[in-house]
């Protein structure tokens, strides 16, 4: 849609505020930066509770203090609760605009979490309103949440174990196949046989969510979905590259890239975290604190280099000839710096000298404080995903209880 003019007033709970269209666009606000996208008023009418284009002014029956609270957090970049105010409140209007809990204050967080845990509250985001469904389509969501969700009813747990068990031979049969004693014809065919088992059953599966899922590009794009794409095409890479070259040609015996798309099937192992609660928790940790984790890793590589060419140096680069040979290169000390900041320690190499040790030292304390810095904020996001998917959970468990006593 078109806006009237350069200037865009948003009027939260009866209180204007002025904006240029350009900021709007660059704010970290997903609902407001979505205005300026809509292509039909139905669609602006999914974001604003009403608005005017002749005045460019949008209205949003929201709570105008906690608003103006979350603009201070744009212009300084500190957001703490409103005093004298819910926080289950503040947050459900956070999660209004677009903003997490990771946005808050560490002090604020801390609350949130308490207050979370005290009252086993939780936000997820908001479905989009339905109208009444046909019998057929009722019938597809009812299949979808048969594969999707495993707690949303008894055959799902049924098909859910069935699947936690395919994953669970096909494990065993890859580990099992590595062992010498298991490379003879006999044991060769057995494995073929229940390694077809298992991919028929992986293929069906996945055939089958992507024709009842709801939206088809939304369900290719699914880190889960992708994993199970990666798990089930090397089997059948290897089944043709096998089948056009035979069980002994030349490129069977070399096959490096046919090894590694074999290995590859260590993916369905991922497939769990589809069933367990704990695996769902790590991966939407790891999802929400990407910005913590890159942290962490661009700390580990400043470190890395400033103690490899210390070491390097105190080591080796001081006496060429007597040097220690371990640390003949930057790259070389690299390994050590690694090992040594995660208190690992192999002992497969190690300072010889006195300020090299000394330079040791320092190595392994700064790891364990640059280690240490992130793991807050990676901590309460982890408390707050595991509550969230544990809530999700339990609502699920109470349609599966009402199916098992109808």
């Amino acid at each position: 849609m078109k806006f009237g003019s350069s200037l865009c007033i948003l009027n939260v709970g009866g209180r204007r505020f002025s904006f240029s269209t350009e900021l709007m666009k660059r704010l970290p606000l997903s609902r407001l930066s979505k205005l300026h996208r809509c292509g039909s008023e139905s669609e602006l009418l999914e974001l604003c509770d009403d608005y005017d284009l002749d005045r460019n002014e949008f209205f949003f029956d929201r709570h105008s203090e906690a608003f103006s609270f979350i603009m201070l957090y744009l212009q300084h970049g500190k957001l703490r609760f409103v005093p004298h105010m819910c926080e289950l409140s503040f947050y459900n209007e956070m999660l209004y605009w677009g903003l997490e809990s990771a946005d808050l204050q560490p002090c604020c967080q801390r609350r949130l979490d308490d207050r979370l845990s005290d009252c086993f509250v939780h936000f997820f985001p908001e479905e989009e309103p339905r109208g009444p469904e046909e019998p057929r389509s009722r019938w597809l969501e009812r299949v979808r949440l048969t594969f999707e969700e495993p707690t949303s009813s008894l055959a799902a747990q049924i098909l859910a174990s069935v699947s936690v068990l395919f994953v669970v031979i096909s494990m065993v049969m890859l580990c099992a196949s590595t062992l010498p004693d298991w490379k003879t014809a006999e044991t060769l065919d057995q494995h073929r046989i229940i390694e077809t088992v298992c991919i028929s059953w992986f293929t069906a599966e996945c055939i089958f969510r992507f024709l009842v899922s709801r939206d088809k590009c939304e369900f290719v794009r699914r880190p889960l979905n992708i994993i199970d794409l990666l798990a089930i095409t090397p089997y059948y890479v290897s089944v043709t590259v096998t089948s056009l070259t035979g069980e002994n040609s030349q490129l069977q015996r070399a096959g490096v890239t046919l090894r590694v798309l074999r290995i590859m099937r260590i993916f369905w192992v991922i497939k769990l975290a589809r069933h367990f609660l704990g695996l769902q928790t790590l991966g939407l940790t790891l999802r929400r604190c990407y910005r913590e984790m890159m942290m962490l890793l661009v700390f580990i590589c400043v470190a890395m280099a400033i103690f490899s060419a210390l070491a390097q140096l105190l080591e080796h680069g001081l006496d060429l000839e007597a040097g220690n040979q371990d640390y003949a290169s930057i790259p070389a000390a690299c390994w050590w710096v690694i090992i040594s900041m995660t208190t690992v320690g192999y002992g497969d190499m190690y300072p010889v000298t006195v300020a090299g040790r000394v330079l040791g030292g320092l190595c392994v304390v700064s790891g364990i404080v640059l280690l240490a810095l992130p793991i807050t904020f990676i901590y309460h996001s982890f408390v707050q995903c595991y509550h969230e998917l544990k809530v999700r959970s339990a609502r699920c468990s109470h349609s599966l209880s009402t199916e098992f006593i109808n």
